[in-house]
């Protein structure tokens, strides 16, 4: 049987194409190999628990270390029912790993989760446990999450940091990592009652995990050579590795994702046997037409926090890139569920989703609007022949609809949501035949351009402010430019005016050397 793509779990080299993360791996290792006590907090499906199984093979390699790699998910809860639950249970859970890193140490572990009924015990368990060998002990824990918000969790963390401060006296783990999602520095230990704490945060100790767990172009390659020469599949591995970045930005989950549709989905229907680019266009359309736990989680997070939700509303829909800073605790979260990316400037983390935020943005205005657009969007004359896209009649029906939605609507709402408006507008015409690729640029006019592919052909609608006529000239400018990037000779441009007369104009002009078909909303 032949390896596959892997989007679930711990991936495999022996079952399952990877990436190359030799060098994500030997950044972690030399952390480890320094003692270093930290953290791997990074969004779900991001690579955290491959890497740890990569990690620990090469610690278990060098013969130098016995590592504990183990999890908190799936213990159940009985654990956290008090101190001495948790003492005896983390030494139970550590015998049941010691089966497969240290097996001497397994009926001493066992022994002594009998007589361990507190932290302290455990503090001293764990000093007589690297005693009983010659080699560092390393601690690794996956999923944290399921007990950070947990006090007795928080407790264990200062009992660790305490024996690493200590550990010149007693002799403790020679590392300890945790991955999860949240960064446990920022958890605080309560105080308890009449009694002095050293320091208030469990886990200042920890050093900076600065590792970039994207998956670069470079990395992806590796993974697509290894299946050419598997299966004979033509594509050139260099330019898809860089498209799969461009939509992905490295995001672990979606760069595998859209190699196990390419794979699986689209490849079977076609007669030769290649990746093109447009097989990942329609692999990145049958994506963010797709529900899966990722993106629920994405969709999730904005619905539960308004703040986060319309942060990312101005940032998409609007355009407006406002000052922030790292340390706000909405940048914070939304960084710790991958939804920004930190590079130069804030961003959505990448291009697919963008695109899920938008879908789900467009349905949930569309829902709130009591708008109908069945009436303006049925026309049979949308597809002509060849399976063009009459996209004049799609602006000059879109023109239509906002005129009469200006007589019966509330003006302030079409105004704020007018692009969302238009986005669902598109939804119907396109119906499973196209594929509108957003994306906003930054300007003075706030544009949002609208790569349309419908069939075998491509259209470029921008969306914009009307900001003056020296932006505007600016802009035909920017249009004409992305118009050659995609060696096009023709664009749409949807101006929306928010002034109070409206002239509902359209018409075709000629600038530099593209024409352009301009309707005023």
């Amino acid at each position: 049987m032949r390896k596959e793509f892997n989007i679930t779990g711990i991936c495999r080299p022996a079952q399952h194409y990877m990436a190359d993360v030799s060098k994500k791996r030997t950044l972690t290792f030399d952390m480890v190999e320094r003692g270093k006590y930290f953290i791997i907090n990074r969004p779900r499906q991001f690579g955290k628990t491959t890497l740890l199984y990569s990690l620990t093979e090469k610690l278990q390699k060098t013969g130098k270390y016995i590592v504990f790699n183990t999890s908190f998910e799936g213990i159940g809860d009985i654990i956290f029912n008090d101190e001495s639950a948790f003492s005896s249970g983390f030494v139970r859970i550590l015998a049941r790993y010691a089966k497969v890193y240290a097996p001497f140490m397994v009926d001493w572990l066992k022994q002594q989760s009998v007589d361990i009924n507190n932290l302290e015990q455990l503090s001293d368990c764990i000093t007589e446990m690297q005693a009983q060998t010659d080699k560092k002990i390393i601690l690794i824990i996956d999923e944290v999450d399921k007990s950070s918000n947990n006090q007795l969790f928080v407790s264990f963390l200062a009992m660790l940091r305490n024996k690493y401060l200590e550990s010149d006296t007693f002799k403790t783990f020679h590392a300890v990592v945790l991955a999860g999602l949240h960064d446990v520095k920022s958890l605080k230990l309560k105080l308890r009652p009449n009694e002095e704490q050293k320091y208030n945060s469990p886990w200042n100790i920890a050093a900076d995990f600065k590792v970039d767990m994207n998956l670069q172009p470079s990395e992806i390659k590796p993974m697509l050579d290894a299946y050419v020469s598997d299966t004979g599949v033509k594509m050139d591995t260099a330019a898809m590795a860089e498209d799969l970045f461009y939509y992905t930005s490295g995001y672990p989950f979606l760069v595998s994702k859209l190699c196990k549709t390419l794979d699986e989905e689209i490849l079977p229907t076609k007669d030769v046997q290649e990746w093109t680019e447009l097989d990942l266009e329609w692999a990145v359309k049958k994506l963010t037409l797709e529900t899966n736990t990722n993106f629920e989680s994405l969709v999730k997070n904005l619905e539960n926090n308004q703040f986060l939700y319309d942060f990312v509303s101005k940032m998409l829909v609007e355009g407006i890139f406002e000052d922030y800073s790292i340390h706000d605790p909405l940048i914070s979260l939304g960084l710790m569920f991958g939804i920004f990316k930190n590079g130069h400037g804030l961003k959505i983390h990448n291009k697919i989703y963008e695109e899920i935020i938008y879908h789900y943005m467009t349905s949930k205005t569309r829902m709130k609007s009591d708008i109908s657009m069945t009436e303006f969007t049925t026309s049979k004359h949308f597809k002509l022949a060849n399976n063009a896209l009459n996209m004049v009649l799609v602006l000059q029906k879109f023109q239509a609809f906002m005129q009469e939605q200006y007589s019966k609507h509330d003006r302030d709402f079409l105004e704020r949501h007018g692009r969302l408006v238009f986005l669902a507008f598109m939804k119907p015409i396109l119906n499973g035949h196209g594929y509108d690729f957003k994306e906003v640029q930054i300007s003075e006019e706030r544009r949002l351009d609208v790569t349309i592919t419908y069939y075998q052909h491509k259209y470029v609608a921008e969306l914009k402010i009307w900001r003056g006529q020296v932006a505007h000239e600016e802009g035909l400018d920017q249009l004409s430019d992305y118009l050659d990037r995609l060696h096009l000779t023709e664009g749409y441009l949807l101006i929306f005016n928010h002034k109070e007369i409206k002239t509902w104009d359209s018409g075709w002009i000629n600038h530099k050397d593209k024409r352009i078909f301009i309707a005023w909303v």
